[in-house]
């Protein structure tokens, strides 16, 4: 590909005269097909537009038998940006491949050859013509036959199942290896953005391992064009937040986390919007409520409240995350899950450690079985080889000893102090800060206690 062909646009191709008799002697295009060309071809805006009012469905039939007959790459990238004008006046007009008079013509077949085939031009208005084709099919549920019934035609059709994985192939291929340096991920992600609102495509997407491609580009924009990107990525991934498989890979890719650095860092509401709307969906689907929660959501959403937004469906959803976090925090804040956890003797960052709420309104609970609790606690410190455990094990004998009445006496008596003085030499700093912070808050109260004495 020469980067000539790849810099052409629409209005330097429509320049070029392009010889039809020639294509007429030669038997590739017939003289009705002449008649019409000459007619429509270097003609107004206005005009065109009557013609394509008047006799719009054999425009197409001429368009796409020359695209079917005719190789020589100059017709092609003419014929594609006729099509690519008359679309781009009037996107509807997209509806006219569907008409009735074209069920056995091969409306698609052409430019699904040219995704793969052509030059940069070439690929990328045919990208853009079959997504505006598919978008405008007039039954959306009909997949399999909406190019026409293939059973009862004298050849097989192309059919909207072969054009739509034909178009997700090529959109992944754009992604992985794109074919021209700085277009082929925009019209990719474009196309995508429309593409994706249906489910069949969707499906597709998943199944040739796109959602891994639209992870890297969700990243904070600065200019216009980058900004435009982020705006379509992100709007890809709302549109696959509706499609359970999509999430399942969603939950394992970086993508949530990159989310929320494009919500904390971007001024754009039409990015803010599809973020939040995104996040709004995934909130109550596997453990992303839980992950939202570690992550500061709750603070995000509330400072982004705070800020004048016009777009009602992102206030609204902003409230709708807000109260959702809240629900979550109060759930993940359980004792029960907390009981689990240290039962388990596996300890993490989870919300509850470090929720002042949760340590006041459960505080009494480390009181059942005799103090189970802590001494699994004990338990951890003895036989845990694992440095977060260990941090979290000191954090929480800290918070008990702060928040129970008793709590230096209970502590002391269940022997933590030469437990957590050992730690105090481990070589993990984050053990080593929180086996302190237990320390000082055991020494702190001593300290306390003999001063009341005195």
């Amino acid at each position: 590909m020469t980067i000539e062909n790849a810099e052409l646009t629409t209005e330097q191709v429509l320049r070029r005269d392009i010889p039809w008799e020639t294509y007429m002697t030669t038997k590739l295009i017939s003289g009705t097909d002449l008649q019409l060309l000459r007619r429509y071809d270097k003609m107004a805006e206005s005009y065109k537009s009557q013609l394509l009012d008047n006799d719009g469905p054999a425009y197409i039939h001429v368009f796409v038998t020359t695209l079917r007959d005719v190789f020589k790459e100059e017709t092609v990238e003419y014929v594609l940006a006729l099509i690519d004008e008359m679309l781009t006046a009037n996107p509807r007009r997209a509806r006219l491949f569907h008409d009735s008079s074209l069920s056995n013509e091969d409306t698609y077949e052409p430019f699904l050859r040219f995704l793969w085939k052509g030059n940069w031009f070439i690929q990328e208005k045919s990208c853009k013509i079959l997504s505006l084709i598919v978008s405008a099919r007039p039954n959306v549920q009909n997949v399999v036959d909406a190019n026409g019934d293939s059973s009862s035609s004298k050849r097989t059709l192309t059919t909207m199942e072969n054009v739509l994985n034909g178009l997700v192939d090529w959109l992944c291929a754009q992604l992985r290896k794109p074919s021209h340096p700085s277009c082929s991920i925009p019209s990719a992600v474009n196309s995508l953005a429309t593409l994706l609102k249906e489910p069949v495509v969707r499906r597709s997407f998943v199944q040739t391992d796109g959602v891994k491609l639209l992870v890297p580009l969700i990243s904070p924009a600065s200019t216009q064009q980058s900004i435009q990107l982020l705006y379509e990525t992100c709007l890809c991934v709302w549109l696959l937040s509706y499609y359970e498989p999509a999430i399942e890979y969603l939950a394992t890719s970086r993508a949530l986390p990159r989310l929320i650095e494009v919500v904390k860092g971007s001024t754009k509401e039409k990015v803010v919007r599809v973020v939040i709307l995104t996040l709004r969906n995934l909130l109550a689907r596997g453990s992303f409520g839980a992950q939202m929660v570690d992550l500061d959501v709750l603070q995000i959403v509330q400072s982004l409240k705070a800020q004048a937004w016009s777009d009602e469906d992102l206030l609204d959803a902003l409230n709708q995350l807000e109260g959702g976090l809240k629900a979550n925090i109060k759930k993940l804040s359980s004792y029960d899950k907390y009981k689990q956890e240290v039962l388990l003797g596996s300890l993490d960052w989870s919300p509850m450690h470090k929720d002042p709420l949760f340590w006041k309104e459960n505080i009494t609970c480390f009181e059942e079985n005799g103090f189970q609790i802590l001494r699994a606690l004990m338990t951890i410190l003895d036989t845990s080889n694992d440095a977060r455990t260990l941090a979290v094990a000191c954090y929480d004998l800290s918070q008990f000893i702060q928040c129970h009445p008793a709590g230096r006496v209970i502590v002391a008596d269940l022997k933590a102090k030469e437990r957590v003085m050992k730690l105090l030499n481990h070589g993990t700093a984050e053990v080593t800060k929180n086996a302190l912070l237990c320390i000082q808050r055991l020494f702190l109260g001593a300290k306390y206690a003999s001063f009341l004495q005195a």
